[in-house]
């Protein structure tokens, strides 16, 4: 349960706060590069993220936050609804618009043909079904694209595994271990390609620095930055697809 704050802070610096005036908890984050405060909404965990500097005191922080009413009421009121998979929805899958069709006498496996993915089996386990088959798709196509890639960056990868985390699209640990988010699937092939691109090329580089942009431009072999909007613009729709709130 989020705690109330009343202007003693709490000793907890990971459980989100209740500000009076805000409609959504918040999470603080000190960063040592922030050079100032920033908010953002995290539609995926239903959470405002409040980032500031470390230097700044994190009562200076919720200070500014709590002045930030309208902004967030502003930004809660173009949030686009869920997209919850339920049969004769419409979803992307690799950048193309598929269909959700359900039919109690099909296979309990979904079958993806012709423009439309099906399955039968009880309605009730419908969604799972059909999120169970976008993860193995996921797993499948990122596992073969990071081999791909890893091996023309000549780097080696430990594991690929996939989640759905509410910010982040990928990571890679220093150990070799890639995590992905599923919801990728659901885009534009290219974007998977840079995605991949992106995290093989920390194997070398665990930093953003000009060497890692390098490796990670030759390794996708497109344009980088318009990968990385197109995202960017994208990710948020994608990140609603199969939710229910």
């Amino acid at each position: 349960m989020p705690e109330s704050w009343n202007g003693i802070l709490s000793t907890s610096r990971c459980e989100p706060l209740s500000i009076p005036g805000l409609a959504w908890p918040l999470e603080l984050r000190a960063h040592p590069r922030a050079r100032s405060v920033r908010l953002r909404v995290d539609e995926a965990r239903g959470l405002l993220i409040l980032t500031h500097p470390r230097r700044m005191s994190r009562r200076s922080a919720l200070d500014w936050a709590g002045k930030q009413k309208e902004w967030v009421e502003k930004q809660l009121a173009s949030i686009e609804p869920c997209e919850p998979f339920r049969p004769g929805a419409t979803i992307p899958f690799a950048g193309e618009p598929i269909s959700l069709q359900w039919d109690m006498a099909l296979p309990r496996s979904p079958r993806l043909s012709d423009g439309a993915l099906s399955c039968g089996g009880p309605i009730e386990s419908f969604p799972v079904r059909i999120e169970r088959f976008l993860r193995k798709e996921a797993r499948e196509r990122l596992s073969d694209a990071t081999a791909d890639a890893a091996r023309r960056a000549g780097v080696t990868i430990r594991s690929v595994s996939i989640g759905d985390a509410g910010s982040r699209w990928g990571s890679c640990s220093a150990s070799g271990a890639l995590r992905y988010n599923w919801r990728i699937i659901l885009a534009p092939p290219h974007l998977l390609s840079w995605l991949v691109a992106h995290e093989v090329a920390h194997r070398r580089h665990m930093n953003h620095g000009v060497e890692f942009h390098a490796l990670e431009a030759a390794i996708y072999g497109g344009d980088v930055a318009a990968a990385r909007a197109e995202l960017r613009s994208l990710g948020p729709r994608l990140k609603r697809i199969g939710r229910l709130v």
